[in-house]
């Protein structure tokens, strides 16, 4: 994989213009581009049209959370999309899980085409340890204790890999083989701001310590030259992978 394909560019934008203006500028310098829910919400499914049509591979970001049955449907829907990865909660439990990876398989093989990777969200990087016990009530483990054991559920529901902080992918690669793909938001170049996400590494810890793709949003997209921000953490990712070939 090239260094450049690892980075997910979140389009956290509020229009569709703004959007396809990123996607025009950087698609040969990204390897995917994030679409959430602040961008799908004005933009809509034909937003992912839009983005495949510039020659962009897509990354759908709705984090699904419902009961089996419809959880199921939107995977299929997003299928349909031609979405390269989308995301699920993990906290949705197994039954959840698994019946969307059967769907998402049985919605590719009937299309004839590679189904896209499905991964469950485990603990999202706005949350600490404080947060993870007063808000969520969930007590006597750590937030790394719950990452993994989450992502754990994900690969037995036949799920492809988990969105992770940087800061757990050491310990669900030992738990989840090298073959679990581990996405993870919360990277901060140390020259951007840390903004609203509290678990954080820069590009080239998240690599180090196990991450297959890295997603950046405001470090890029708000940059005053956002394709030579694009460049410049490229550059450090094929720094660290030489590091790693050599080692």
């Amino acid at each position: 994989m090239l260094a450049k394909d690892r980075i997910i560019l979140a389009l956290d934008v509020d229009t569709k213009e703004e959007a396809l203006t990123l996607v025009e500028k950087l698609r040969g310098h990204v390897g995917l581009f994030k679409v959430g829910m602040q961008l799908f919400t004005v933009a809509g499914p034909e937003i992912v049209n839009h983005i495949r049509d510039s020659g962009g591979s897509v990354f759908i970001d709705l984090k699904f959370h419902d009961i089996p049955n419809t959880v199921s449907e939107s995977g299929r829907t997003v299928t349909r999309l031609g979405c390269a990865m989308f995301t699920v909660h993990a906290a949705g439990g197994i039954r959840m899980l698994r019946t969307l990876a059967e769907a998402v398989k049985d919605e590719a093989s009937v299309l004839n085409i590679k189904p896209p990777l499905v991964l469950a969200v485990t603990v999202l990087t706005s949350i600490n340890q404080q947060i993870l016990k007063e808000d969520l009530f969930i007590d006597g483990m750590s937030v790394q204790d719950v990452a993994v054991k989450w992502a754990c559920l994900a690969k037995d529901a036949g799920l492809c890999g988990v969105v992770c902080s940087p800061l757990e992918t050491a310990a669900i690669r030992a738990a989840c083989g090298h073959e679990f793909k581990l996405v993870t938001p919360g990277i901060r170049p140390k020259w951007a701001l840390k903004n609203d996400q509290m678990r954080v590494t820069t590009p080239a810890q998240a690599i180090k310590l196990g991450a297959d793709y890295i997603v950046i949003g405001r470090a890029i997209t708000r940059a005053e030259d956002p394709i030579s921000a694009a460049l410049k953490i490229t550059e450090e990712l094929e720094e660290v992978e030489g590091e790693l070939d050599v080692k």
